[in-house]
C-alpha cells in the first residue's frame, strides 16, 4: 500500500464516502492546518450529499462535478458567494487530485472543471499616525483608572512580531526568555513535526517587558498567555480599535499587515523578514509583492514608532 492509501484499501470502487475519512487522514498527515481540513471535508462531504455517498470514487465524471456547481449556485436554496464557490471548486479539486496522484482513479474528473476567480481585498495596514493613537490609547487604559495592561500588552505583541492570530493563541509563558543577555525574545512553536519549519525565534521590545508582568500579574497567567477564546481575544483588539477612534477594523491580519510594512520600510532584509513572519519562499513571492503595493497606498509622511 502506497503512502497516499496507508490508512485504509482505497480504490476506485470504494465509496465517496469512507474515502473522504482516509482524505481526512492524509491531509492531518501532511500538516494541514485545522481549518482548511475542515474547509475541505465540508466540501466534499457536500459532493457526497449530493451524488449520493455510496458511488464509487471511480465512477464520479466531470459532468456529475459540474451538475453539482450548477446546484450549489441555481437550485440548492442556499446562497453561495463567488468566494464560497472558489474554495469548493478548490477543494474538488484538491481531493481528485490526490486520488490520481495516488493511483486510485485513473483519470482526474475535476482536471478541467474550471476554477472560478475571487477578487480578494488588498490587505490593509494601519498608518503610521494610526499606530501612535492605538499605542497612546493603550497605554492610557494600563495607566488610568481601569488598570489594564492588556491591550497594551498584546498590540504591542503583534505590532512587534507580525505573529498570526493561532501563534499568539498558542503561546505559552515557556516559551518566553525575558531576561535573555541580548534582550527579551520568544519562541513560536508547533506541535506537528510537519509544521516545525515555522518554528522560530522572534525578539521582543524591552518596553513590552513590564506591560507582560503587570499583564501577567492582573490576570494570573501561568500557563497560556491568553487564556480565552478566539473571538474574546478578538474583542480586545476591536475595543481598543474603537477607543482609539480608528475607522477600520483593528484585527490580528491588520496588525501583522502593519508589522511587515514598517520591517519593509526600515530595510529589513527579505530573506529576513520571511523567516519573521514564517513563511515559505512561495508564500513570500505573493506577500513580498503585496507588500509592495502597500507600501505605495500608506503615507510616508512620518515613520512608523518604534518600541525600544
Amino acid at each position: 500500500m502506497d503512502e497516499g492509501t496507508r490508512f485504509l484499501p482505497v480504490t476506485a470502487e470504494t465509496p465517496i464516502a469512507p474515502t473522504l475519512g482516509v482524505w481526512e487522514k492524509y491531509l492531518e498527515e501532511e500538516g494541514r492546518s485545522p481549518y482548511t481540513i475542515r474547509g475541505f471535508v465540508s466540501d466534499l462531504r457536500l459532493l457526497a450529499t449530493f451524488l449520493s455517498p455510496e458511488r464509487p470514487v471511480g465512477q464520479i465524471r466531470l459532468q456529475d462535478l459540474e451538475g453539482f456547481l450548477e446546484w450549489l449556485q441555481y437550485r440548492r436554496g442556499v446562497p453561495c458567494s463567488p468566494k464560497s464557490l472558489a474554495r469548493r471548486i478548490t477543494s474538488i479539486k484538491a481531493f481528485f487530485r490526490w486520488l490520481h496522484k495516488y493511483g486510485v482513479i485513473e483519470a482526474n474528473p475535476a482536471e478541467r472543471l474550471v476554477q472560478r476567480s475571487v477578487t480578494t481585498a488588498p490587505p490593509r495596514a494601519l498608518f503610521p499616525r494610526e499606530v501612535y493613537t492605538v499605542l497612546e490609547t493603550a497605554q492610557a487604559l494600563w495607566t488610568g483608572a481601569e488598570a489594564d495592561p492588556r491591550p497594551y500588552t498584546l498590540f504591542t505583541l503583534l505590532y512587534a512580531t507580525g505573529m498570526k492570530k493561532g501563534e499568539v493563541l498558542g503561546l505559552r509563558t515557556k516559551h518566553l526568555v525575558l531576561d535573555g543577555p541580548q534582550g527579551p525574545y520568544l519562541f513560536v512553536r508547533y506541535p506537528k513535526p510537519s509544521q516545525r519549519y515555522k518554528e522560530r525565534r522572534l525578539a521582543l521590545p524591552h518596553a513590552w517587558v513590564p506591560a507582560f508582568e503587570a499583564y501577567r500579574k492582573r490576570y494570573a497567567i501561568v500557563d497560556r498567555l491568553f487564556p480565552w477564546s478566539p473571538r474574546n481575544v478578538e474583542y480586545v483588539l476591536e475595543n481598543l480599535g474603537k477607543a482609539a477612534g480608528l475607522e477600520r477594523r483593528l484585527s490580528f491580519v491588520v496588525c501583522r499587515w502593519t508589522a511587515a510594512l514598517r520591517d519593509w520600510r526600515n530595510g529589513m532584509e527579505p530573506e529576513a523578514l520571511r523567516e519573521k513572519l514564517g513563511l515559505s519562499p512561495v508564500q513570500w513571492k505573493d506577500v513580498a509583492r503585496k507588500l509592495a503595493l502597500l507600501d505605495a497606498t500608506v503615507p510616508k509622511d512620518e515613520p512608523y514608532p518604534e518600541l525600544d
